[in-house]
């Protein structure tokens, strides 16, 4: 890829501090640029970074001092923004694969789109539907039924159970499986725990990106749901029967129990737990290593566990490390208390 500053500026708007004809090559963190790399400045931690950077040109902030000059400038009013905008537009990985490799198994009565790319070892199983355009990578396996819409990736080793369904624009990344059983069991008599089938499926909306290593249960009855929009880390858990709504994001290791719902716009940090049967409203951010034991219906940030809002959590945080020194002031006023005790039971005896 080859791009002249020029262009980068007139894509993004932003105002050129030096050679418009320069060409740039690639893209680079601030601190790991190379001659022929376009980087960025948008936090005042990074800009120590220009006395050193060998980037050619960086985006910045319009009231960012000029050091260098040999360095061209292009200023914008959110460089991060203009940045990953860049990369999105010209930068992004094409992900090359093409055709129906002649290991992969397809079913005769599967249902394949135009342009569709399927790797080595795939199955694609009786009653699949795969829409135009769509990827999927190596060794990955859809059982019966499975619907994916049109320009997905599926990348290698993921594994998509009967009857689920896959939106359009969809990324599923390695080692990640759709639809494993829920995590549902009744005990008997004798005190044994007996399988309850899940005959339910997953759906996945448009436009949501699942990471590796995800497990997404389908549900007892009806829909494990993830709405339009959602963005999952890698390594989350999420149980039967939840729904997560539209563009919500959802960090490493967190984990939400069943028929819990989560709202819009919602973003779990990493390492958050979330109890069943629960409802967490729109707009709630749960910072990390929360866990909600109840419904949230106030939109803001949480914290601890069980998570309050956060400002409470700070409070009693504050408390909790001072604990040691209410206790020392604790044991010096009941020392005050029983001097003061003694000494009016022997002003009481000697005035007697």
């Amino acid at each position: 890829m080859q791009l002249t500053v020029k262009e980068i500026a007139d894509f993004i708007n932003g105002k050129i501090i030096g050679d418009e004809n320069l060409v740039i090559h690639s893209v680079a963190r601030i601190d790991e640029a190379k001659p022929g790399d376009v980087s960025f400045i948008y936090l005042p931690a990074y800009e120590k970074f220009q006395a050193t950077t060998k980037a050619s040109a960086i985006i910045v902030k319009h009231d960012l001092v000029k050091t260098r000059d040999d360095i061209t400038y292009i200023k914008v009013d959110y460089p991060e923004k203009a940045f990953f905008s860049i990369i999105r537009k010209f930068f992004t990985p094409k992900f090359e694969l093409e055709g129906i490799d002649k290991s992969a198994f397809i079913s005769p009565n599967a249902s394949v789109g135009n342009n569709v790319a399927i790797g080595k070892n795939v199955v694609i199983s009786d009653g699949c539907v795969i829409g135009d355009n769509t990827k999927i990578f190596h060794n990955t396996v859809l059982l019966e039924n499975v619907e994916i819409g049109n320009d997905c990736l599926i990348f290698p080793n993921v594994s998509i159970r009967e009857n689920c369904k896959i939106g359009n624009r969809v990324i599923i990344h390695s080692g990640t499986v759709i639809g494993s059983d829920g995590f549902g069991y009744n005990k008997n008599e004798s005190g044994e725990y007996v399988k309850i089938p899940q005959i339910g499926n997953v759906i996945i909306e448009d436009d949501v990106e699942i990471g590796s290593n995800v497990s997404i249960d389908r549900a007892a009855m009806g829909s494990t749901i993830i709405k339009r929009g959602c963005k999952l880390d890698n390594l989350i858990q999420v149980a039967h029967n939840v729904t997560v709504g539209e563009h919500t994001a959802i960090s490493a290791q967190s984990g939400i129990s069943g028929s819990t719902k989560i709202g819009r716009f919602c973003i779990l940090a990493g390492q958050v737990g979330i109890a069943d049967h629960l409802e967490i409203c729109d707009n709630a951010i749960l910072m990390a290593q929360s866990g909600v034991s109840k419904n949230i219906t106030k939109p803001g940030y949480y914290l601890g566990s069980p998570a309050k809002e956060h400002k409470t959590a700070l409070k009693l945080e504050a408390h909790l490390r001072n604990l040691p020194d209410y206790v020392e002031n604790l044991r010096k006023l009941e020392s005050e208390l029983k001097n003061l005790k003694e000494n009016l039971e022997h002003s009481k005896n000697q005035t007697s």
